[in-house]
Parts: C-alpha cells; structure tokens; sequence
C-alpha cells in the first residue's frame, strides 16, 4: 500500500500536469480544497478523475467516492479525504 504522502505527491503532479495553464499553490497538503483552495470546478473534477484512472492504470470507482461526499453533504472536497480514497484503490 502507498503512503498518503506518496499518494498525494502523485495527485498533486496529475493535478498540475493537468491543468498546466492554471496557478496552483506550490504546497498543498491533505486539508487543502479542490474548490476553495485550488479554484477547480466540478467538471475539471471530472477530468480529474479520468487522469488518475490513467495515472493509477485502472478504472477506479469514483462514483461511489463522489456519492459518499454528497450523502455527507460535503460542499468542498480535501485532498485528503481523495488521498484515503486512492490508497484503498490503487
């Protein structure tokens, strides 16, 4: 299994190498917010997802992860609830 620091090294390089154009802050960390903090949309997250389905070499289940956020009625999303996620699936 990854370590959560290691997980987050890599979303944080598929976070960049996707959106190249756009300025992010040069540390991130698990409390940092996909929409508060980085400025994504919900379609970037979208994006988002199918790269580290490429990154990670398999489909993961995102669906269930996103759903889980909204029957918690999540309005944000930390990068460390996304790192726990990617550390049970990849």
């Amino acid at each position: 299994m990854r370590t959560a620091d290691e997980v987050l090294s890599a979303l944080s390089d598929v976070v960049r190498q996707t959106f190249p154009d756009r300025d992010f802050p040069d540390a991130v960390d698990a409390s940092t917010r996909a929409f508060g903090d980085l400025g994504l949309a919900s379609i970037d997250l979208v994006v988002l997802a199918e790269r580290l389905d490429a990154h990670f070499g398999r489909r993961l289940p995102f669906g269930s992860f996103l759903k889980g956020l909204r029957d918690r009625a999540a309005d944000d999303l930390e990068l460390g609830d996304l790192v726990a996620f990617l550390q049970q699936h990849v």
